[in-house]
């Protein structure tokens, strides 16, 4: 089967998806030069997602790693070491760590600050003349899970906007490897100072909870083995790796933002072009929840995520094989449309769907951590944008272009008339 091109751009995300429904349950597909297999397919993608024969440790099991990583543009996303690249006993090591921020005791407490910070932006929003066409993206989407982020990592006022740039380009697929690198590089010199910072002054926040486990559970040796070993067998919160520490950072930051950013952006979007489905929500009929769910579905905000692999040879319905080594990419830009699992209406947005299980936050082992605060940042920004401004519109002459990214599945810009055309 001839392998099919993704696009780096995203230009086209609804023609992609439907060539990946035409090709079957998988696919091999070329990601900026890597092969890797394509799974559109919501139930066949269920059940590798939590497949212990599938790995998302590509130094352990992707044969092609060292001659891919050094000159792929993606590298990031399967060199680095933390709990999205880990497999067995040291994803759970490190996925432990992280929870507790995360636990629903923390996201209920954060519910009072995120309502605050959402008003504080629309505040801002508010003060702006009549007739002001207003990016909500730029001055929304964007603001309030930065904003959100910076509070849980405890980031410091003059790493926040540094920080936002750095993971937008962490996004990008049309950088060079070079252009790739030395972003990355950027990065980690940034989640350096952070480091250093909360080492000097700890505070209540996970960055300084996380140097507490590496340096008070720190390793005995320079790889942290032994540590990470005692303490895994005392039942005590393993240590991490000074490399783990920074790439745990790194994660955090990138997935609790960009992810929050398009699941914001894209509910916007949706209820803007679908005046129709925003009546019904405030009829009653459906609850902001539905409107976030279903933004999920039908907009996952990673359209396709890079990489897992296979352990061993995986048979596949249809006689198909996928063999040991080889990369496979959960596209679920594509699986939260698939007429498998929601017929051939699944490209419509629609509040009352009785279907509401989507991938979008992935599933199994690696299932997203912060599902919970970012189904929080989304209804808030949402319920609160729509009261406020009832009479919000799209700009006149809008037309809504993908971000550049086959990653990033959200828009450019979303410009609005806060007020209406009035």
């Amino acid at each position: 089967m001839d392998r099919l091109v993704l696009d780096p751009t995203g230009r086209d995300r609804d023609a992609e998806s439907a060539e990946l429904f035409r090709r079957g349950p998988a696919t091999p597909v070329d990601i900026l030069g890597v092969r890797a297999w394509a799974v559109a397919d919501p139930e066949l993608l269920e059940d590798l997602l939590k497949d212990p024969r599938v790995s998302k440790d590509g130094l352990q099991h992707w044969p092609a790693f060292a001659e891919v990583v050094p000159t792929w543009p993606l590298a990031v996303w399967v060199g680095a070491r933390n709990m999205f690249t880990a497999h067995g006993a040291d994803h759970r090591r490190l996925r432990r760590l992280v929870g507790t921020a995360f636990s629903a005791r923390q996201i209920n407490a954060m519910t009072e600050q995120v309502e605050q910070l959402t008003g504080a932006l629309l505040d801002d929003l508010a003060a702006l003349a009549p007739g002001t066409v207003v990016d909500l993206r730029e001055h929304l989407a964007y603001r309030l899970p930065i904003q959100v982020i910076a509070r849980l990592l405890g980031l410091p006022e003059h790493l926040k906007d540094n920080f936002r740039t750095k993971v937008d380009r962490v996004f990008a697929t049309t950088l060079t490897a070079e252009e790739s690198i030395a972003n990355l590089m950027a990065f980690y010199a940034m989640l350096d100072e952070l480091i250093a910072i909360k080492r000097r002054e700890p505070a209540d926040d996970m960055t300084s909870l996380l140097i507490a486990a590496r340096d008070t559970e720190g390793a005995d040796g320079p790889d942290g083995a032994d540590g990470a070993e005692g303490s895994e067998a005392s039942g005590a919160p393993a240590a991490l790796t000074e490399e783990e520490l920074r790439d745990t950072l790194l994660l955090v930051v990138s997935a609790g933002y960009e992810t929050t950013v398009n699941l914001i952006d894209n509910g916007i979007a949706a209820l803007l072009t679908h005046p129709e489905q925003l009546a019904l929500v405030r009829s009653g009929k459906a609850g902001w929840g539905d409107v976030v769910e279903e933004a999920l579905r039908r907009d996952a905000p990673v359209a396709h995520l890079p990489l897992r692999f296979a352990v061993e040879d995986i048979e596949l319905p249809g006689g198909l094989t996928i063999p040991k080594g080889e990369a496979i990419l959960a596209s679920y830009a594509a699986a939260g449309r698939h007429p498998v699992r929601y017929g051939e209406d699944g490209g419509v947005f629609d509040v009352t769907r009785p279907v509401k299980e989507h991938l979008a936050f992935g599933h199994g082992p690696h299932f997203c951590l912060g599902a919970p605060l970012a189904r929080l940042e989304g209804a808030t920004a949402l319920r609160a944008l729509f009261e406020r401004f009832p009479d919000v519109t799209l700009a006149p002459g809008t037309e809504l272009t993908p971000v550049e990214s086959l990653i990033s599945n959200g828009h450019r810009s979303l410009p609005v008339l806060l007020h209406g055309s009035r």
